[in-house]
């Protein structure tokens, strides 16, 4: 049972009658035993286990009551060596340095964890590892076979971090790259000219002023769209987070690759109503809004891809429901044993001004695009504002009105 500690206080308690009779009729190696609330028989079968796992100390996670926790033998988990990691990794997805990478690699998360600034957001754990080491085998194999590996592998690593870090850290973050890897020149980003072209067309189209840092996060969310299938959009109000949005699935779409947003507030609703309810009387299943959506989206058959957007904050009760969606599993389960899968065409985006509420474990399972307020400022604000004025006969009341 995975974590085991969300379940309710009050179920808890019923669960532990439970277990204790399994126990029991395992000791007594009864061929048969009662089990709570049943009025026939059970067959037991002697070799039955159950294990469960829990983070405890998170919003929304209870502390296990004593009579259920003397009938478990806890197994703490040590840290792994991640350097052994990541050099197996890296000899996995075809790189033949992997010893000399996988210690640079593990070099630098370390002094990344103890020289950037304290942010919420940032991870660098195994799933973050992880995901830039299949990352960098996906690169390798689109290069040509000589190509130099010091290089492919520091450009993957920069490029799959930027997005996440804060304005201030970016300088320290590229001097650590240019310390661990002194023989590589900063190497070239990856271009996707008819991408960045049509954003560019359609932003002066819209009186948008392209500011190059905020045309770069543009690029950042395609790129972790791509690599990932759960992100967040991660800044403070006014620094242009729905515009990146939108910006980017219509260049997409005008590209021929067809994008539609689902845009909902998941703290304007209740948690039952957001996932569905069942009815205690007549056990009746209400769906809820977003398992509605979730349903109608992931769809094989639908022609074209679709961004589920949550715009609103995040909350430890409602975004921990999802922790099997973010996660390698892809599948949403319901409280009537519903399981859905997540389609290729589909992505889950989280647009949120800070990740205060969330737990590390969800954190660590969505890609993190920040966008600081300098990456905007204001200036671009009033400019668009004043592109968008009428040019002739504007008059008090029709400005108003634009």
């Amino acid at each position: 049972f995975d974590e085991f500690n969300r379940i309710e206080l009050e179920v808890l308690s019923v669960v532990a009658t439970q277990v204790e009779s399994i126990m029991q009729a395992k000791k007594q190696n009864s061929k048969t035993f009662l089990f709570p609330g049943e009025i026939f028989p059970i067959k037991l079968v002697p070799s039955v286990g159950y294990f469960i796992t829990m983070n405890p100390g998170y919003a929304g996670r209870q502390e296990l009551p004593e009579n259920l926790k003397v009938l478990f033998r806890s197994v703490s988990m040590m840290v792994p060596n991640r350097e052994t990691i990541m050099k197996v990794k890296l000899a996995s997805v075809g790189y033949s340095m992997m010893e000399i990478l996988g210690k640079k690699f593990n070099m630098l998360y370390a002094l990344c964890e103890q020289q950037l600034s304290k942010q919420r957001h940032y991870d660098f754990g195994l799933r973050n590892i992880l995901s830039v080491l299949r990352q960098s085998g996906a690169v390798k194999r689109a290069e040509p076979q000589d190509t130099d590996e010091e290089m492919l592998f520091m450009r993957t690593v920069r490029d799959m971090n930027l997005s996440k870090l804060v304005a201030d850290d970016v300088p320290l973050f590229t001097a650590l790259l240019r310390d661990l890897f002194p023989k590589v020149l900063d190497p070239p980003k990856k271009t996707y000219d008819s991408l960045e072209a049509t954003a560019r067309r359609l932003a002066g189209k819209e009186f948008l002023v392209e500011k190059e840092t905020w045309m770069l996060k543009v690029i950042q969310l395609y790129e972790t769209s791509l690599v990932r299938h759960g992100f967040m959009l991660v800044g403070p109000t006014l620094c242009g987070k729905s515009r990146i949005m939108q910006l980017l699935t219509s260049a997409m779409t005008e590209d021929g690759n067809q994008h539609r947003l689902v845009v909902m507030n998941p703290k304007a609703i209740t948690d039952s109503q957001m996932y569905g309810v069942k009815d205690a009387a007549s056990d009746e299943w209400t769906p809820g809004v977003f398992a509605s959506i979730w349903q109608q989206r992931n769809n094989r058959s639908l022609k074209y891809n679709t961004w589920i957007v949550c715009d609103g904050p995040i909350d430890a009760i409602w975004i921990e429901n999802l922790n099997t969606v973010l996660d390698d599993n892809k599948i949403l389960t319901l409280a009537n044993n519903d399981r859905i899968p997540m389609t290729d065409n589909c992505r889950i985006v989280f647009e949120v001004e800070s990740l205060r509420n969330a737990s590390p474990a969800t954190v660590s399972r969505a890609g993190i695009i920040y966008v600081s307020t300098p990456d905007l400022g204001w200036e671009p604000l009033v400019e668009s504002w004043l592109s968008q004025r009428m040019d002739m006969g504007a008059n008090r009341q029709q400005e108003v009105e634009v």
